[in-house]
């Protein structure tokens, strides 16, 4: 690995000289076992610690077939998928792994007593299987996280309809969050070269979602002028989308929980902002019964900071919590488009306040290779920028993902595999230049 690392801190980036690199047999990754499944049996989801179940271990690197790639990643990212994985909700991924092993032999190379989980990387090919043409040993890329047979007909016209689609690093093994990484080679993208790897890592999987879940024709298709209500708006996910929305000449209104992420957001650019803690909104009465005067009290505040407006469309992630809200508060013929359901997946919602009004839910589900690429573009042409908060070491991945569950973090929590520090990988340093105000203020720096 020693080698590998060398070639790539010098800028060596010929084919011939990866190509010439030994692969090792084995590699370290950030992993859950199978045999610790039951390890949070009786415990509330808060009380679940991923730093318990989250392990470095020494594993075998994978066999590459067709189509494929292998990676050696610099750095990587924690996305709530890596969350549920860790604390086994909803339901352990074994199950995810299992199935894809009696798909085909390949598949079977997934079924394994160890999942190494990670659904975001930048780093280096080092080697492609046949019917690769298009990158090389020595290309600087990052990758997206779907996954795709492509041998049935649905997947053709949006490939998140494939049937064999799968999140890699969550659905799939031999993720990101480790030194060497097994991806589809229609996964792969070109690096940023005005970031740093923990820079080009951070975006992947929330900025593709974003895209796909406000900008395009498969999500909300989102147009100029409209109002966009960002819950969480200074996250992972929420983070991109607002820069989407002002980028896009779109008006968002942007929900955070702190007066520190309300100060993040209007760095970004954001002048409409709600401080859901100081407001104090209480969606739910009990546990089974929620509360429309509180949905009418932030309806009430949007229009405040709108002029009197509803937002067309609704950037729902939380899920339960605060669906029943956004349902209510989108206007006359409006869109929620909703994904993730990070505080819980039973949604609740009056159906009269969607029926009579004419609102749409869209339901959006990460993003097809052309929207990734596309939300990749972005981030090359400095567009867009990385929101990153906190970067750990490889051996610290369980606290990453440990401040992610619990909402610690702004933007993204970045995880280091084999950069030895942060700040390196850029190798264009005049657009790094040119954007280095932009990069610092969206790193909440």
């Amino acid at each position: 690995m020693k080698e590998i690392v060398e070639a790539i801190l010098v800028g060596e980036t010929s084919e011939a000289a990866f190509a010439a690199l030994p692969v090792p047999e084995t590699y370290r990754g950030a992993v859950i076992r199978k045999d610790e499944t039951g390890l949070f049996t009786g415990l509330a989801s808060r009380d679940k610690d991923p730093r318990r179940s989250l392990h470095i271990d020494e594993v075998a690197t994978p066999e590459l077939g067709p189509g494929e790639a292998l990676v050696a990643v610099m750095a990587s990212a924690i996305n709530y998928n890596t969350v549920w994985t860790s604390i086994f909700e909803p339901l352990p991924t074994f199950g995810f792994l299992e199935r894809y092993g009696r798909s085909s032999p390949l598949g079977k190379r997934h079924d394994l007593p160890y999942h190494v989980v990670g659904s975001d990387l930048a780093g280096v090919v080092l080697r492609t299987g046949p019917g690769v043409h298009i990158w090389s040993p020595g290309d600087e890329v990052v990758a997206h996280c779907l996954s795709v047979e492509l041998e049935r007909p649905e997947g053709h016209d949006d490939t998140m309809l494939d049937p064999e689609q799968r999140i890699w690093g969550f659905e799939t093994n031999f993720g990101g969050l480790a030194e060497l990484a097994l991806v589809k080679a229609n996964q792969l993208m070109p690096k940023p070269a005005h970031l740093s790897w923990e820079e080009a890592a951070a975006p992947g999987l929330v900025n593709s979602t974003a895209y796909r879940q406000l900008i395009s024709h498969n999500g909300a298709n989102m147009k100029q002028g409209d109002v966009v209500l960002i819950w969480g708006a200074s996250g992972g996910l929420g983070s991109y989308a607002t820069q989407m929305a002002l980028n896009g000449g779109a008006i968002p209104v942007c929900v955070v929980s702190s007066p520190q992420k309300a100060e993040i957001v209007r760095r970004m650019g954001a002048d409409l902002v709600i401080d859901r803690a100081a407001e104090d909104y209480r969606f739910w009465a009990d546990e089974h019964t929620q509360n429309p005067k509180e949905w009418q009290r932030l309806g009430k505040k949007i229009r405040q900071l709108t002029g009197g407006e509803d937002p067309d469309i609704v950037f729902e992630h939380p899920g339960r919590e605060t669906f029943g809200a956004s349902v209510y508060v989108t206007r006359r013929g409006g869109t929620i488009a909703t994904c993730a359901s990070t505080s819980g997946f039973m949604h609740s919602y009056d159906n009269r306040y969607l029926w009579m009004n004419l609102k749409k839910i869209v339901g959006s589900h990460f993003a097809n290779y052309r929207e990734a690429w596309e939300a990749n573009r972005l981030i090359a042409k400095g567009l867009i920028h990385p929101t990153l908060s906190r970067v750990y070491p490889l051996a610290e991945t369980g606290q990453a993902a440990f401040d992610v569950h619990r909402n610690l973090h702004q933007g993204k929590v970045g995880v280091l595999c084999l950069a030895p520090e942060e700040g390196l990988g850029v190798r264009d340093a005049a657009t790094r230049e040119r954007h280095l105000a932009a990069i610092n203020r969206f790193r909440g720096v």
